[in-house]
């Protein structure tokens, strides 16, 4: 059961801008119907998501995306797991990806730069923080400055939400955990505490 139930109606405003989310995930999350509690954090979570979310190059949709995955299942929080899924299959992840991220730092479907990207998800989402100067010569390597901005702008900003619905219990709307049972639960995803 939720911590607080999301509420249905809100500000004109702030539910004009939850729209970016029916891109995203094909609907408006409980997270955001929650924090409609309070328009102002709502619609300032809306603009930085929408910040962070946005392309600039060669951090993609798909991989903003499995890079927000990778840090809420590092951090435990099931219902980010399945969004991020969700997000990044619709963000067009490759199959081979969305089967094999925990195999990531072997299997053939991920680069080099995709792999230092993510090693450096699990290392800035784990507690005390695990990005040391071997990670930062490999991003180095691979990245540049302001797509290393960009990529940890992903894991921050998931930083926030994974504190925010595991804390909340945040109900998991039909379509997340549908993506959360086709895409995540071989490797042991459930429900858990986001049920009604």
């Amino acid at each position: 059961m939720p911590l607080v139930t999301p509420l249905l109606e809100s500000n004109e405003e702030v539910l004009e801008l939850a729209r970016f989310f029916n891109e995203t995930l094909g609907f408006c999350p409980n997270s955001v119907l929650t924090m409609m509690r309070r328009p102002k954090i709502a619609k300032a979570f809306i603009k930085l998501n929408m910040a962070v979310m946005d392309n600039q190059g060669r951090v993609t949709s798909s991989l903003k995306r499995l890079i927000a995955y990778v840090s809420s299942n590092v951090t435990g929080c099931r219902y980010c797991q399945a969004h991020t899924i969700r997000a990044a299959e619709r963000y067009g992840a490759e199959q081979a990806q969305l089967d094999n991220i925990w195999e990531y730092k072997t299997h053939p479907a991920f680069t080099d730069a995709e792999r230092v990207a993510l090693d450096f998800s699990v290392a800035a989402s784990t507690v005390p923080n695990g990005v040391d100067e071997e990670l930062n010569q490999r991003l180095h390597q691979h990245w540049e400055e302001d797509e290393i901005v960009e990529i940890l702008g992903v894991i921050s900003l998931f930083g926030y939400l994974n504190r925010w619905n595991d804390s909340m219990a945040t109900t998991l709307e039909e379509g997340a955990i549908a993506s959360g049972e086709s895409l995540l639960a071989l490797k042991g995803w459930e429900v858990g505490k986001h049920t009604n």
